[in-house]
């Protein structure tokens, strides 16, 4: 298996440029996953290493070979799309031994790939099955089986779970989790909308947002120390509150004035040079509890309830919120729609953006 690199590489079609100076270094046995909204270009980055879209500038290189201008079949590449795309007349054996049938495998070198990927799959039993014989999530386990007899240097994943309904999502993600734990060694790109997949799945995740990569970093790390005001809203759900809120005072004075009359005290380090200024307050949900003192973040009218059992989201409405502020409280919580609310957070749950939207966490 191999690393792959990313260097300044773009794309442009005619005097649109859709990615911008790209660059990224994935690690050999690493499983990356590409994240944002649509039309941010993840899936057009995705075909780019695949060699199904032209490179416009930059470079790529696998293994430490230059790919730019190296054909698809000849990358060490094998892909999973959306669409499972299995011939309906062939058995599951069949379909997972074409592709190694087309380069002249002998039947030994044929019937042992595609049994070691069917124990890894747990496809076992349905070897003789024709495809409509078989589900949605079996199917999509099919295509990947597929791609694995080809024994690629690097696996590609075009949103694969996307055609499945909830229940088979879940099965389906704890099984890629699984293939993930037997080859180790392989790396694997995988491209999806859904945070919970990328969350679940990946070592590292790629935020892109409008064809640049807004940051790089493990799961936790962009929950926790997300580097701009979008990542912080993308990764979470229900997403991040963010208000506007103003600095006052200094050092050990620091207050940030969130709820009308109320500041709530603040470590920022950059205080001194946000004195006075107006910048953007954010809170996750989960990170907001009733508050039982006289201090308090927000406070403000309940305006919807979602009790789901586990949890009970509040919406909220706050004076100096443009949108409802979420709250979301563990178990069964009895409130009522015109129920005055006060919320609280603990300080190092806050986070803290400048007119930009970049991160003031851990400024000098």
């Amino acid at each position: 298996m191999a690393d792959l690199n990313l260097t300044n590489i773009k794309k442009a079609y005619g005097k649109v440029e859709v990615l911008h100076d790209i660059n990224l270094k994935i690690d050999r046995g690493e499983f990356i996953v590409f994240v944002g909204p649509s039309g941010c270009g993840k899936s057009t980055l995705l075909r780019m290493i695949a060699g199904l879209e032209e490179i416009s500038g930059g470079s790529l290189t696998i293994g430490g070979n230059p790919m730019n201008d190296i054909p698809p079949s000849m990358r060490g590449i094998a892909m999973v799309f959306q669409s499972y795309a299995l011939y309906p007349h062939m058995t599951v054996y069949d379909n997972m031994a074409f592709s190694m049938r087309l380069t002249k495998a002998s039947k030994e070198e044929i019937d042992s790939q595609v049994k070691n990927a069917a124990r890894i799959l747990q496809l076992d039993p349905l070897l003789n099955r024709l495809p409509k014989a078989l589900s949605g999530g079996q199917r999509q386990r099919v295509a990947i089986g597929r791609a694995i007899v080809r024994n690629p240097d690097v696996f590609l994943f075009d949103e694969p779970l996307s055609n499945l309904d909830a229940a088979l999502r879940v099965a389906t993600r704890l099984e890629i989790a699984n293939l993930k734990e037997s080859m180790p060694d392989t790396t694997m790109i995988y491209v999806t909308h859904d945070q919970v997949e990328a969350m679940t799945l990946a070592d590292r995740i790629v935020v892109l947002s409008a064809g640049y990569i807004e940051q790089v970093g493990s799961p936790l790390e962009l929950y926790t120390n997300p580097a701009n005001l979008f990542v912080a809203q993308f990764i979470g759900s229900p997403a991040m509150n963010v208000v506007p809120a103003k600095v006052t005072g200094s050092g050990a004075a620091t207050r940030l004035e969130v709820t009308p009359g109320m500041p709530f005290p603040v470590p920022i380090a950059s205080a001194k040079t946000l004195e006075g200024q107006d910048i953007q307050f954010g809170v996750r949900p989960e990170d907001l509890r009733i508050a039982e003192g006289a201090q308090f973040l927000f406070e403000g009218t309940v305006s919807f309830v979602e009790s789901l059992g586990e949890v009970t989201l509040l919406h909220i409405s706050v004076e100096r919120a443009p949108e409802l502020v979420v709250a979301k409280i563990a178990g069964i919580a009895d409130y009522e729609k015109g129920q005055r609310v006060r919320v609280i957070a603990d300080e190092d749950k806050l986070h803290m953006f400048d007119a930009a939207g970049l991160t003031l966490r851990g400024k000098a």
